[in-house]
């Protein structure tokens, strides 16, 4: 899955060619998460997508094993972020705060419905750099 992960994230940064969003990654390419792949890829591209749209200049991917069972993978932007208040409503389906930026309001509530799914969790907070991050933790397959 950490392959896939700098793909998709590579996909972005073509797509989001214009903006010119500056991406780190550092990630572990031979982690695989318990899950299939096209619902792991809706939720990186989904989490990913979102970075993109909102990111001033930078995007953060890290990824990694945590206590030998997860996968972690955090999402970082230093766009405007959220207030903590405002966190738990774009978990919501069909709830979006930012009528300017393209979307339907979908794309979180889905990848942290798909997290659940295979016993894993999406968290959000606030970035080191200002923005917000997204922390999307699954079971690590094997």
């Amino acid at each position: 899955m950490g392959s896939r992960l700098v793909d998709i994230a590579d996909a972005l940064t073509k797509i989001y060619a214009e903006r010119n969003i500056t991406v780190t990654q550092t990630v572990v390419s031979d982690l695989d998460a318990a899950c299939e792949q096209q619902d792991f890829d809706e939720m990186a591209g989904n989490i990913l997508d979102n970075a993109f749209k909102f990111a001033r200049s930078r995007v953060d991917v890290t990824a990694r094993l945590e206590d030998g069972r997860w996968i972690g993978i955090a999402i970082e932007d230093d766009g405007p972020g959220l207030r903590a208040d405002q966190r738990d409503q774009v978990l919501r389906p069909g709830e979006r705060l930012d009528e300017a930026t393209p979307g339907f309001g979908f794309g979180l509530p889905i990848a942290r419905e798909l997290a659940e799914l295979y016993g894993g969790s999406i968290e959000l907070s606030a970035a080191d750099k200002g923005g917000l991050r997204v922390t999307l933790k699954l079971p690590r397959a094997g």
